[in-house]
């Protein structure tokens, strides 16, 4: 991985434009990747979206959560988005992306405006639903990309645009692919 320096509030909100010009309605899935263990991330140019697995592979069930009462894995965080613009940014390299730790990079408008929870999204021959489980940043999140990117993604404005990501669950299994369409489904 290639060491890049972490930018300041400044720069993280000059690169707001840019993210607020995602498409609304279709995007496009730009990068999918795999947690297989705990820290070890898998690039990947096709994953299949299982209703139980989340992303075949993944770590997701393994790992668990502490927000369900039993440690187990929530089915409304199955499967994490992230704007792609918005990671851009952050990572400042394409080879630190899957450092966010999200399963699926894409070019759309990821805002509660936007998609709110129940909105469904077609991806690849997926269907994943937008929960209401918010996505927020950690302190690995803060150890790889700054106290300032933290600050970012959960401000007002980074908040409104889920600049973190949300959360999904899939409700039609399928595979996707990198440079597969994620467009939204009518209500």
């Amino acid at each position: 991985m290639v060491d890049i320096k972490q930018l300041a509030m400044p720069e993280l909100e000059a690169g707001l434009d840019l993210i607020r010009q995602s498409p609304a309605d279709a995007g496009v899935v730009e990068m999918i990747v795999r947690r297989p263990r705990p820290g070890e991330r898998e690039v990947l140019q096709q994953g299949r979206l299982d209703l139980i697995e989340g992303l075949v592979g993944d770590d997701w069930r393994i790992v668990g959560s502490a927000a369900t009462p039993d440690g187990s894995a929530n089915p409304d965080a199955q499967i994490t988005l992230m704007n792609a613009r918005a990671v851009a940014l952050l990572a400042q390299s394409r080879e630190r992306w899957p450092l966010a730790g999200d399963q699926l990079y894409v070019d759309l408008d990821l805002g509660g405006d936007n998609l709110p929870p129940g909105t469904r999204l077609a991806i690849g021959d997926a269907v994943v639903e937008v929960t209401a489980v918010p996505h927020t940043g950690c302190a690995q999140f803060r150890e790889r990309f700054g106290s300032d990117a933290l600050k970012f993604v959960n401000s007002k404005s980074g908040r409104a645009l889920n600049l973190r990501g949300i959360n999904t669950r899939v409700v039609r299994p399928g595979d996707v692919r990198v440079g597969d369409v994620v467009k939204k489904l009518p209500a």
